[in-house]
This record gives C-alpha cells, structure tokens and sequence, in this order.
C-alpha cells in the first residue's frame, strides 16, 4: 500500500453523513477500538447549517453540497435535476428537510419477507427508539434522552390549517403521530431541532464522540478505492490535499458514502459489472452486477394554487418590512418562517381505495416557486406537493470516468413505469378534491400547476412530469437480499468481498414510506450492534 503503513485502524468508515456519524460514535465507544472517519467535504461550521431555513443556501452550494445533476429524464419531459447531497460533517442531515418519519411498518414486513431476515418492523423499532430524544417522552414506540432529538414545529399557518380541514373533509383523518407504524392521515410534521435550530448527525453523534483518541476524523478526505488484498477488503486510499493516503483497517471498511457515493467507491474499486469496469478502464476484481443498480427516489409533483385572504411566504419574503419581521421573530424566539422545515404539513393518503395503506405523502407548504434557491412568487399561493411512496420505476448510478472526483451517472427513471404513470394522475386527482372542499373555498384557491388543461390521466401525466422534482430520497443502489442481485446481505456484508459493509441508505432493497433520513439512522445503529456482534 502507499503512504505509511503505521497508519492502522480496526474500522475505516467512509462518508461521514447520516449513517457514518452514528457508526463512528458507537464503533469508538470502546477505548481500545481505533476508527478512522473520512469525509470528503469539509466541517459543518457555516452558520446556515444551522438555521432551519439554511437549507436554501447549503444546496446547490459546492461548500456543502456534491452539486450532482441527474441524466435528462424522459418522464420529465427530458429535463435534468439537480440531486443535492450532503459534502460536509453530518452529509444530508445537514442540509436536509430535517423531516423525523420511519416509514410504515409493512416497509420493513416487506424487507423481511424478501429474506431479510432481522429487518421486521418489530426488529427496528427498537433502534429508532435507542437513538431517539423525543419531545413529548417515552413510550412504546417512542425514546427519549438519546442523541436524535425530535421536536414539533415552532410555527402554524391559517392556510395549511385550512388544508388539514380540507382533507379531513376529503375523509383523510388528522392524526397526532406519524411514527407509529401506519402514518395515515394529516398533521404537522416533527422535526429534528432543538429550540429552533438544526440537529444534524454531526452534532448529536460525532460532537460527543470527536475528542475521543481512538476517533481520527479526516475532512477534506476524498475516498479513491478499496484496498484489496485478494477478496479482502484491507484499507482504503484517499486523497487529501493532493496527497494520496493508505490506510489500513484490520477489522473492517465499512462504506456510507450513500446511494450516489458507495457504488461509485465499489466500481472504481474494481467490484461491480465487469462491463461497465472494464469500460472504463478497470480491472474487475470482483463481479457483482448489482452494484449500481435498483435505484429507487420520490419523485414529488409540485401542485400549486394562487388563493386570496391569508399569509403566506410569498408576501413576506418578497416585501422588506416582511423579511425585517421574519429576522426579528427568529432572533428573539427561534420560531417564525426562519425556523422551518421545507415542508410543515404532511399527508399520507391513498390515491386509490384499492391501496391496503396510504401510498402517497404530501409536503404542503406556505409558497410557491419555480424550483429551490429561486425567488418566491409574487403573488399569495401555497404548493401541495405529493409523492408516490412505492415508485415501481427504478433508474441506476454508475461511473462516469476512473477518477474518484468525476460524478457518477445518475439516472432516476422517473415515472418509466406504467403503474407510476397512474398514481402521478391519480395524486393531482385527488389533490383537486382536496382543494374543493369547503374548508379552503374562501381563499379561493386557483391551480396554475399543473393546471385545468390536463384532464385525461394521459395528460395528467405529463402535467405531473413537466412540473415533478426529486425529494432527495436516493436509495436502493447496494441493495441488502438474498438474490443474485443483491450486494450486502441482511448482515449489510458485501457479498464475495470479505471484511466489507455498506451502512447507508444504498441498501435498502425498497424505499421507505417517507422521508429516509432517519430510517438511515436506525439502519446505522442496528449495523453497529452487528459488527459488535450485539445484534
């Protein structure tokens, strides 16, 4: 190997994100254990990683974001997205919607009855509950005094409680908790803050953990390979400063680079196709054509309304005595528009009544804009933005060049399935009969996305398409099973490819009901437990 060879460690964890920060907290809980932690982006120490509403200047910003771009896609009428994903300490959960949601429990059922064995819901639940500091808490489904603090939001709006009636109205009931294994209903979500600020993986796994001397964090550490000795995963090479770098892991390498990240490191590796290696110039060590493959996002369609008669973002974003209130509402009460998560008011629904439980989420949110980091409207509206939870459409990433710095090419799919075609439609459907309700009519609520022209689910579907954008839920691509396509199996090894784990959201063999962040979390702490061999 290159570079000095004292440098050992028992655990080399790549990515220090969501899944790497709790790994490297509970994996150096043990004095005698030595773990290494690279990142390839830099610390958290910019003040909009911590106000909530930062997020609008963290994405699309090369100081904490990888700035990726998916492939044109062709169910969205050939545009590309952009695809944050978190380059900082804490990775997505510095950046992200802050959104806490595990799911619901026949996700993890379905894991299980594709041989994952230990991946149950009854499995898991104690893993969310380990980790979780929830507000209201304990009890049996919730945690409280551990590091992932959960709170509820620190603000309401007329026109979102207008929308909650309105559904309630469309017989989508209001319900207190959506982290209780059937999340059906309406209500504001929770969020991972405290008092009005961000709780990202970084502060409340590795922060605790950072001084330890058998913890070394490299930041700035872009990871190059696997190194291999045989069918063994013995260290990695890394780049920092434009220096290249060995280390050696005696126990194991664990990848949570991500479902973008972990499968680009496993090709550039030299495991993965041996088509797409060899095309790019590198030697197939290892054949696992799986690597790369089942991506899995939700793809959210942005229905939006102009009303009249309440408040919403739009207006006070876009006047200076309004941006003056929001300042001084933050400042004084870390509460207001300041504090916000993306989205306030979720919705789990059913699209259709033959669905055995809800399979679409909605985000609705107090504004309208052409896409993030763009000004708001000027004009009152608010955006009923709705996901198919279960997307049959399934895309791939792969490498793009031999160099580890080239990104990868990522290509969602979206809506390539029939049965996503018919729940797009039927979502924007179902979205009108909420809007019609008595309970919004007097803000007088007019669609100009997609709007009326679209009728017929053909049309609908290419209104959805035309206006739909990723909400940053990449998974799937190192999916954990027993067929021939899986890469990890339910232990998270990688198959074939000894002292090798992925810990990240890659192995999920589907997507969850929701926002994925934290069902990454509870997938680090069970991973923890395994490689302990407590679990």
């Amino acid at each position: 190997m290159n570079g000095d060879p004292s440098e050992e460690f028992d655990y080399i964890i790549v990515g220090a994100g969501s899944a790497g920060c709790v790994l490297a907290n509970r994996l150096s809980e043990d004095p005698k254990t030595r773990v290494l932690l690279l990142e390839a982006g830099g610390n958290d120490n910019y003040i909009w990683v911590h106000i909530p509403v930062g997020y609008l200047y963290c994405m699309g910003n090369p100081r904490t974001d990888w700035g990726y771009r998916t492939q044109a896609e062709d169910g969205l009428g050939g545009r590309a997205l952009d695809y944050p994903r978190g380059r900082l300490l804490g990775g997505c959960s510095s950046i992200n919607g802050m959104i806490y949601m595990r799911g619901q429990a026949q996700d993890y059922t379905g894991w299980r009855q594709m041989g994952n064995v230990g991946w149950d819901w009854d499995d898991v639940l104690p893993y969310f509950r380990k980790s979780e500091d929830y507000y209201l808490g304990a009890d049996e489904a919730h945690g409280e005094g551990g590091e992932w603090r959960v709170e509820g939001q620190r603000l309401s709006w007329e026109i979102l409680d207008a929308f909650q009636e309105a559904a309630a109205e469309a017989g989508i009931p209001k319900i207190d908790d959506f982290n209780r294994g059937d999340n059906e209903g309406s209500g504001y979500f929770r969020v991972n803050q405290r008092r009005g600020w961000r709780v990202s993986t970084a502060k409340a796994f590795l922060r605790p953990a950072k001084n330890r001397p058998n913890l070394k964090i490299e930041t700035h550490a872009l990871t190059k390979r696997i190194l291999l000795d045989g069918k063994m995963a013995v260290g990695v090479e890394y780049e920092r400063g434009g220096k290249p770098i060995s280390a050696a892991a005696r126990a194991e390498v664990i990848l949570s680079a991500g479902s973008v990240g972990s499968p680009q490191i496993l090709e550039l590796s030299g495991i993965g196709n041996p088509e797409i290696l060899t095309r790019f110039g590198i030697e197939a060590v290892h054949d696992l054509s799986g690597i790369g493959e089942n991506l899995q996002d939700h793809l959210q369609i942005r229905c939006a309304y102009r009303i009249e008669g309440a408040d919403t973002m739009n207006e006070k974003a876009n006047s200076l005595m309004g941006k003056l209130g929001i300042g001084l509402e933050y400042m004084f009460k870390r509460s207001g528009p300041m504090s916000m998560a993306p989205s306030q008011l979720g919705l789990f629904a059913k699209s259709d009544p033959s669905f055995a439980t809800a399979n679409v989420q909605y985000h609705v949110q107090p504004l309208s804009l052409n896409k993030f980091g763009e000004p708001l409207d000027p004009f009152p509206a608010f955006t009923a933005s709705v996901c198919n939870l279960r997307p049959q459409s399934r895309g791939t990433i792969h490498i793009n060049s031999p160099d580890a710095a080239a990104h990868p090419a990522i290509k969602p799919n979206y809506l390539s399935a029939p049965g996503d075609k018919l729940v797009a439609a039927q979502s924007v459907r179902l979205t009108r009969r909420i809007v019609a309700q008595d309970a919004l009519k007097k803000y007088k609520p007019e669609e100009f996305k997609p709007g009326l022209e679209y009728e017929t689910d053909e049309d609908l579907t290419k209104g959805a398409g035309d206006i739909a954008t990723t909400i940053f839920h990449p998974v799937g691509t190192c999916k954990m099973g027993t067929d021939d396509r899986a890469v990890v199996d339910p232990e998270l090894r990688v198959r074939g490819i000894g002292h090798l784990r992925i810990v990240d959201g890659s192995v999920m063999p589907n997507i969850t009901s929701g926002n994925t962040n934290s069902p990454i979390i509870m997938i680090a702490e069970k991973a923890a437990d395994m490689i302990l061999g407590r679990g």
